[in-house]
């Protein structure tokens, strides 16, 4: 995983590696707190097979930094501790994403058997595979349980699979198994980063499998910090609809902005006035003028325009899917309009500021 791999090199190369303490996301989703208590706000959720890095530790609480990077405090159960050498062996194990909206793994390949944990979309877990030697699982620690000595790394073989079931590890080495239409092999990510132009990356395809990772969310309750189906904030739906399709973005809607290709909208300010908009026909026409150069699958983003005084701030993201609509999460996921005379309008489309464009696909609009 792109991420992954990038955020373990950059430890490696900034300090020792023993004076590293890396970890790896256990859990189907990792809930990320402002300070060492359930009742902090929450900041962002990390999902399962992320690599971290440990930072601070109170009790059962382990302050964590990110991929993206995010400071924060989650607890020690949602977490596996690694050396920096398992560190590297997990990175170069064969693993699988699951691209489902939410599911589990079992004890055995049967759908009626107990489950060990749940899983939701762009959880990562290992390949088990056929004579890898991965049978061994990890204490609390990262440390095997038995003698066995993990293969993983540049193993050759075959996965293990039983009919419709592949079956998977976690960084605990806990073994289980997924229905294989629900995993596929974990490539290298598509990775985005803020600057980049991102020509020719992102095909019609895989625009296309982006809008409808978004539409399965439909109906998911809006949650601050969230990134799963258990719940979304608006930059979280979308980075999590591109993560399940191969595509990695920073985390924020300020961060979003400044990937891609601009979309300039040529916002008018004096829309931003409740007076303003009263006048219903030229509100109108300044919202369809906005909307001119966008395309089925940009990015689109709300906030304040720049002054003089003050930078441009961006506060909101959706995913523009054409005739004027977008899905967005804003209360839930829900989709909306930007045309005040649609009877879906979105009550701060008047806030439209910008967009971006990932990649080189379709011109009709």
């Amino acid at each position: 995983m792109a991420a992954m791999s990038a955020n373990v090199a950059q430890n490696r190369d900034s300090g020792p590696e023993a004076q590293k303490r890396m970890a790896v996301v256990e859990t189907s989703t990792c809930y990320m707190r402002l300070m060492p208590d359930y009742e902090s706000a929450l900041e962002t959720q990390e999902l399962m097979g992320t690599v971290v890095e440990i930072v601070g530790q109170k009790g059962y609480w382990r302050e964590i930094v990110s991929p993206q990077p995010y400071k924060a405090w989650t607890t020690e159960k949602t977490l596996v501790e690694m050396t920096p050498e398992q560190i590297r062996e997990y990175e170069d194990a064969p693993k699988y994403m699951f691209t489902g909206l939410y599911g589990h793994i079992f004890t055995e390949p049967s759908g009626k058997s107990a489950t060990i944990c749940d899983l939701v979309g762009g959880d990562v877990m290992r390949v088990v595979m056929k004579g890898a030697g991965q049978s061994g699982e990890r204490d609390g620690a990262g440390k095997r349980g038995d003698a066995t000595e993990d293969k993983a790394r540049g193993q050759k073989g075959k996965p293990v699979v039983k009919g419709k079931w592949a079956k998977v590890m976690l960084p605990s080495g806990k073994t289980g198994w997924v229905l294989r239409k629900d995993v596929c092999p974990l490539g290298e990510l598509i990775d985005i980063r803020m600057g980049d132009a991102a020509e020719g990356k992102v095909s019609q395809e895989k625009m296309e499998d982006i809008i409808t990772s978004a539409r399965q969310l439909l109906g998911v309750p809006y949650l601050w910090g969230g990134m799963s189906a258990k719940g979304v904030d608006c930059s979280g739906l979308v980075r999590i609809s591109c993560i399940m399709n191969g595509v990695l973005l920073p985390r924020n809607a300020s961060q979003q902005i400044r990937c891609g290709k601009p979309v300039e909208v040529n916002a008018d300010p004096a829309f931003w006035s409740e007076e303003a908009r009263r006048d219903k026909e030229a509100f109108s026409r300044e919202m369809k003028k906005r909307i001119t150069s966008l395309k089925r699958g940009d990015l689109v983003f709300f906030g304040t325009p720049a002054t003089a005084e003050k930078p441009m701030r961006v506060t909101h993201v959706g995913i523009y899917l054409g005739n004027g609509e977008i899905i967005h999460s804003s209360h839930l996921v829900r989709i909306n309009s930007l045309d005040p005379e649609a009877d879906n309008y979105y009550e701060n489309a008047h806030r439209l500021i910008g967009g971006c464009r990932l990649g080189d696909y379709w011109s009709s609009h």
